[in-house]
């Protein structure tokens, strides 16, 4: 592993069987045994496992709590991991911190770690607080002498000088936590893993230490990881994010980057589908076909200006002499001006059923950062027939487009929205898959 670098994970992965422990049958751990141990293949259960989406009952007992994880962490990264509650956040940690070992993958850790990750983590409840400082300073390798040394500052940090010698199981949850970080700061890692566990505190205690946490990372040059649900806290202190969603990366950036989108996901499931009633149909068309709905694959309110957009159409067919039809998007500006239209190809219209999907996409767009309003046609446009429309939806659905990953997309948009340019493309630019 590269001397640079502090943490390093390869296509990692790890497993459960929900409600047990093993894989709950005798057959089972026989068979895992016999596969792994003795003939050297692969867990035959980690074929079966499924992405760990809490929402769905799912037919697998086995779930994958993270998977397919590969990601490198520099030494004095700050890295911001958030997400939902189940999205793999803590036991990505525990992974780090060589709680839990990883069912599949590599990780490779270089430095010395200090982990606060669930209240009274690595303390011994019948130790007092003095006698739990020393033993862990002597788990992560620390001398008497060093860790003496350092006794004041922590003491004086956690605020529980008077009951340096009482047992840690008559702590309330907030001095247990107190003291926790304040033996995993000051014991010099380098490398510290802080979950969601500081919110416990109080509100003097969260500033003192994410002031501490922000020292260690700018003034000392060690790595943070940080595990918050307060994304101000995640804005403020860390450098770089991770998101994870279901187990899996969603996203590594900035920390705003990955704020940002997962503010946006919290929306998405409400925003990125849409169901047309009669108004919303412009009223000269004759709707010989007709839009149902529409649903965008993407996050509309997270979408960087590189990114691919898809969308599915349900359309129905209310006339059974159309045979054949094209598709239209349109992309317009907050001044209702047209910046982009995408026409595809002529489609056979299905004759065997009335109602059907359109799926397109269009790649290669030239939107700049802001807000959206996209409109869809179907009909006929050759030069031999004129237009006709069938349909036609002005305000179908609203998108945001907020990363700017190329300087030139953004100055053609400029163009456009300067001089009323307007990018019509038949062709191509876009695709339609019929199903």
């Amino acid at each position: 592993m590269n001397s640079e670098i502090a943490i390093e994970f390869e296509n990692v992965g790890k497993q459960y069987r929900l409600g047990r422990i093993g894989t709950g049958t005798l057959a089972h751990d026989l068979n895992r045994w016999l596969k792994t141990s003795l003939l050297g293949k692969e867990d035959p259960y980690l074929m079966v496992g499924e992405i760990n989406d809490r929402t769905k009952k799912g037919e697998s007992e086995y779930v994958w709590a993270l998977k397919d994880i590969s990601l490198k962490i520099g030494k004095g990264d700050v890295v911001g991991i958030i997400g939902a509650n189940g999205s793999g956040k803590s036991t990505l940690l525990k992974l780090i911190s060589n709680i839990t070992a990883p069912t599949v993958g590599k990780i490779g850790v270089n430095g010395r770690i200090a982990s606060l990750l669930e209240v009274g983590t690595g303390f011994h409840p019948e130790m007092t607080a003095k006698e739990n400082i020393f033993m862990n300073g002597s788990i992560m390798g620390m001398k008497t002498r060093e860790i003496e040394s350092k006794l004041d500052e922590i003491v004086d940090f956690a605020g529980v000088e008077r009951y340096l010698d009482t047992p840690v199981k008559r702590f309330s949850s907030g001095m247990t936590v107190r003291l926790g970080f304040a033996i995993a700061a000051f014991l010099e890692p380098e490398i510290l893993v802080v979950d969601e566990v500081l919110a416990v505190g109080d509100a003097e205690f969260q500033k003192k230490a994410l002031g501490k946490m922000h020292d260690i990372s700018r003034g000392d040059g060690r790595t943070v990881l940080f595990v918050s649900h307060n994304m101000a806290s995640i804005k403020n202190l860390c450098k770089s994010g991770i998101l994870l969603n279901n187990g899996l990366i969603s996203h590594i950036g900035t920390a705003e980057e990955c704020v940002d989108r997962y503010i946006g996901c919290e929306d998405l499931e409400k925003n990125s589908v849409v169901v047309f009633g009669p108004k919303d149909h412009v009223s000269w068309v004759g709707r010989e076909i007709e839009f149902l709905e529409m649903r965008i694959l993407n996050n509309p309110n997270a979408i960087a200006t590189d990114e691919d957009l898809d969308f599915v159409l349900k359309i129905r067919r209310n006339v059974h002499n159309v045979k054949s039809c094209c598709y239209s998007v349109f992309f317009l500006d907050t001044e209702n001006r047209a910046i982009e239209q995408y026409v595809t190809e002529m489609y056979d219209v299905p004759s065997d059923r009335d109602e059907y999907e359109v799926r397109l996409h269009v790649r290669d767009h030239f939107l700049t950062k802001g807000t959206y309003m996209v409109k869809i046609e179907m009909g006929v446009k050759d030069f031999a027939s004129g237009i006709t429309n069938y349909d036609q939806i002005d305000y179908a659905m609203p998108i945001e487009v907020k990363y700017i990953n190329s300087a030139e997309k953004k100055e053609y948009s400029f163009w456009q929205r300067s001089w009323g340019g307007y990018v019509s493309r038949y062709h191509n630019g876009i695709t339609a898959e019929i199903h």
